[in-house]
């Protein structure tokens, strides 16, 4: 299998289904640098630098679904693909920031 069909098999959500899950309790792991995640995030996001989120990992809780986040939807699916090998249920934010903020998703800056 080569890394594009792992790539694939990830599966992905609009902004708006995205939105629809973090009511209904799914964590977003913004997965974005230092200086995206201060200039502007999620409310209630865990922001996990993709650098780290392997050695981090088994910080994030097991019982709850995951929502990987970046800003257009790049690094967010490698996340979420690394997520799903360690067990997590992940959902990739097709789109990223990009996509959530032209929904109008809620951002604290």
């Amino acid at each position: 299998m080569s890394f594009r069909d792992r790539l694939r098999r990830i599966p992905t959500v609009d902004a708006h289904e995205a939105m629809r899950l973090v009511e209904a309790g799914a964590l977003v792991v913004d997965v974005r640098g230092g200086r995206e995640w201060a200039r502007q995030h999620v409310p209630g996001a865990v922001h996990l630098p993709l650098r780290d989120l392997e050695a981090r990992a088994l910080e994030l809780p097991d019982d709850r679904l995951i929502v990987t986040f970046c800003t257009a939807g790049l690094l967010s699916r490698g996340a979420a693909r690394l997520l799903t090998e360690r067990g997590f249920d992940v959902v990739d934010l097709a789109g990223g920031l990009m996509a959530w903020r032209a929904a109008g998703g809620p951002l604290v800056r």
